[in-house]
């Protein structure tokens, strides 16, 4: 596992990540920063959300869940193991938990609870800033390889795929993916909406119905389609072989390699590399 300072500084969609009826829909776990917007439904494996995240539609957690304060979710919660809920949450439906339920004060459920397993009411420790706080804290004191280890035991690679993360304050919807961070988009991923980043890298064989939009670099690897423009302020668009994009490109450099296609205008300020040999990740040969 590469060892980043902060698991949530960049919006990371693993592989096979798909939008279906409203819902985003991942085979791993899900962690969305604190004051975060998700229009979406979720469902994934354990669900981990920070303080004052509103969800517009419901979440359905294979394992676990955790909302710290002030969440929101404005449809049911559905958890096959233990939920862990802090104070002054908020749930429009219904919350029904396979396991424990550990619950904060001054919690409203629209439509009751029930949990199979115990129920404690008090105010569970916000994992999520305990987890980060205690991370920023060994890497602060040089104990790269403890630190490496905790993100190992939070995110087990072998046992499943990588989490889906949202960064903090980010906003994401069928209408546009609002991020002050780079995306890194995996393969075979099918997303709604226009995604706004730092920068973004779109994965073999992804779809994205939007465009995209990026301060600085934005690559799109082989097989990959865009059903809208690509912009980017002062950076290079890649686009590679048997990539698509239905839209214009307006960028400073551009590097189109063979079989790529742009059915749209394409504006650039600096360098335009056309009939390119790029390698998976988008850099020419």
């Amino acid at each position: 596992m590469s060892l980043r300072p902060d698991p949530l500084s960049a919006l990371s969609i693993p592989d096979g990540t798909v939008v279906e009826e409203h819902d985003l829909v991942a085979d791993g776990d899900v962690l969305v920063g604190a004051q975060s917007t998700v229009e979406f439904g979720i469902r994934g494996r354990n669900v981990v959300a920070g303080e004052r995240v509103r969800f517009g539609g419901h979440i359905e957690a294979e394992g676990d869940c955790r909302l710290d304060t002030w969440c929101t979710v404005a449809d049911n919660v559905l958890v096959g193991g233990d939920a862990y809920l802090g104070e002054r949450i908020e749930i429009d439906g219904q919350l029904v938990v396979g396991g424990d339920l550990d619950i904060g004060d001054d919690v409203q459920i629209a439509e009751g609870f029930e949990a199979s397993g115990w129920i404690v009411i008090r105010n569970p420790m916000p994992t999520v800033v305990f987890l980060f706080m205690y991370l920023t804290h060994l890497l602060r004191m040089g104990e790269d390889d403890a630190a490496e280890e905790l993100l190992e035991g939070m995110f087990d690679e072998e046992e499943g795929p990588p989490p889906l993360t949202i960064p903090t304050g980010a906003t994401v919807s069928d209408d546009a993916w609002r991020v002050s961070a780079p995306a890194d988009i995996g393969r075979d991923c099918r997303l709604h909406g226009n995604v706004r980043t730092e920068s973004i890298s779109l994965g073999e064989d992804s779809e994205i119905f939007g465009s995209l939009r990026a301060r600085d670099d934005i690559t799109i690897a082989p097989g990959a389609i865009v059903h809208g423009d690509v912009t980017t302020r002062g950076g290079t668009v890649t686009v590679a072989e048997d990539a698509r994009v239905w839209g214009d490109i307006s960028c400073e450099h551009l590097d189109l390699a063979r079989d790529g296609v742009v059915d749209g205008t394409i504006r650039a300020r600096g360098e335009v590399n056309m009939g390119l040999s790029t390698d998976p990740g988008g850099s020419p040969q």
